[in-house]
């Protein structure tokens, strides 16, 4: 086992579950929220599991999974415009709960867990499928264009994936004006598409020919 990455791996599991505590609950101004320990639960119990089979089976994905810094000044925006809205969706939420602003009915917490948790699955097997999959937009050393299962139906089945995670999020925290917030992120996901598209055209043999053949970016018949 790579002690280094194991450490790294850590380091930023818990410093994200510390993070998303403060943000839920310290608005939320207590501990007592069903919701926000649902959304706690369904977000790191898989991803900590995710995180143990990478290391153990594929340690070199691990790695290009905790490297989140861009090189590009187009895709720092992008990430910057994320965390911000991250940070107003998640606190929103929390105010939401401790002065009832505009709950949903609890019914749909469950319905958005249970999508929620469909999107963890579609993320996973886009990592199966994907070895060359990074967190940041390059184009890697004997890098090929991934076409087969997911990656035929759509170009970014991954964002396709996070789409989904991401707009589940206040749902299971009960939170309308949150959902409106996080809604802000159909757009950032559109500019990152495009960039990187036209990154992977520029380096990557053979990406122009993958575009004619899978025609949507992220929703079969739409887009």
């Amino acid at each position: 086992m790579d002690a280094k990455l194991f450490g790294s791996a850590m380091l930023k599991f818990f410093s994200g579950l510390a993070l998303m505590l403060l943000l839920l609950f310290l608005p939320a101004g207590t501990l007592r929220w069903f919701e926000g320990w649902l959304l706690i639960g369904i977000l790191f119990v898989p991803m900590f599991l995710a995180g143990l089979v990478m290391m153990a089976k594929s340690p070199e994905l691990l790695r290009k999974r905790l490297n989140a810094k861009e090189e590009q000044g187009e895709q720092k925006q992008v990430i910057a415009l994320s965390g911000l809205m991250f940070l107003a969706a998640f606190v929103l939420a929390g105010l939401g709960f401790r002065f009832g602003w505009l709950p949903l009915p609890r019914g749909v917490s469950y319905a958005a867990a249970a999508l929620f948790l469909l999107g963890y699955g579609l993320y996973a097997e886009v990592l199966r499928e994907n070895a060359w999959l990074s967190r940041t937009i390059e184009v890697q050393e004997q890098q090929q264009v991934v076409s087969t299962g997911l990656y035929g139906v759509v170009r970014h089945p991954m964002y396709a994936a996070t789409v989904l995670l991401f707009l589940a999020m206040p749902l299971v925290l009960r939170s309308l004006p949150s959902f409106l917030v996080m809604l802000g992120y159909l757009p950032i996901i559109a500019k990152r598409i495009q960039n990187e598209e036209a990154v992977l055209e520029r380096g990557l043999a053979g990406y122009k020919e993958y575009k004619q053949r899978v025609k949507y970016r992220l929703l079969p018949g739409i887009w």
